[in-house]
């Protein structure tokens, strides 16, 4: 997993938590031994997508300290973090922060698809996660990965498998093939019983690596 921030306040947990639980445990042997173990702890989600959306791509490629340390001073440049805002922001100012010349790039892009209503926000709900998966990617700087963050900690979708998350892959390996290298046909073979609550597993998988919650 790359940039993350730990949760600070405490939102719903998804309404197919509970049930997804069930399935698992009935499911899948590992997750019949984690879930217990986490049972207090749940999928929690950030409020705004172009927040969320910006975040990641400030979060690209550094650790979680770095990250937050320039989002921290990135942040103080608008009134608000809101795509208009974002678009009145001088570039100077916005590497003084420490961005690179490539987010500024990218979050000027995202910035502009929201402002000119290019994304569907109204629309995601009846949309499936392929064609939101399909419209983030059309943006600079947002690759599969983090249009399937999105998917899980924005949206809460239920069934979403990040086979590009090293975090996921890594706790496959740890859990199910005792740390041997697992290819992503092994992942997806592992992840036929998890159906339809991928994403639930996976976030328990992440459980495995690291006890704290995260929220993208």
């Amino acid at each position: 997993m790359a940039a993350i921030e730990r949760i600070a306040t405490v939102v719903p947990t998804p309404p197919y938590w509970e049930d997804a639980c069930k399935h698992l445990i009935k499911k899948d042997r590992v997750m019949k031994r984690l879930i217990p173990k986490f049972d207090d702890a749940r999928l929690q989600s950030r409020g705004d997508a172009f927040v969320t959306l910006a975040r990641s791509v400030v979060g690209q490629q550094i650790s979680v300290k770095a990250a937050q340390t320039v989002w921290d001073r990135f942040a103080l440049l608008p009134k608000k973090i809101t795509a208009a805002n974002v678009l009145k922001l001088k570039v100077d100012d916005m590497r003084a922060a420490g961005l690179s010349v490539r987010k500024v790039e990218y979050l000027v892009d995202l910035a502009l698809h929201f402002d000119a209503g290019a994304v569907h926000i109204k629309e995601w709900e009846s949309m499936d996660d392929d064609a939101i998966i399909s419209e983030l990617t059309a943006i600079r700087g947002i690759g599969r990965w983090t249009a399937e963050m999105f998917l899980i900690f924005h949206l809460m979708r239920p069934n979403v498998l990040p086979l590009d998350d090293v975090g996921l892959i890594n706790g496959i390996s740890k859990c199910y093939f005792s740390g041997d290298v697992v290819s992503r046909s092994d992942a997806r073979e592992v992840a036929a019983a998890w159906a339809p609550y991928c994403s639930v597993a996976t976030w328990y998988i992440w459980r495995s690596l690291d006890p704290l919650p995260v929220k993208y």
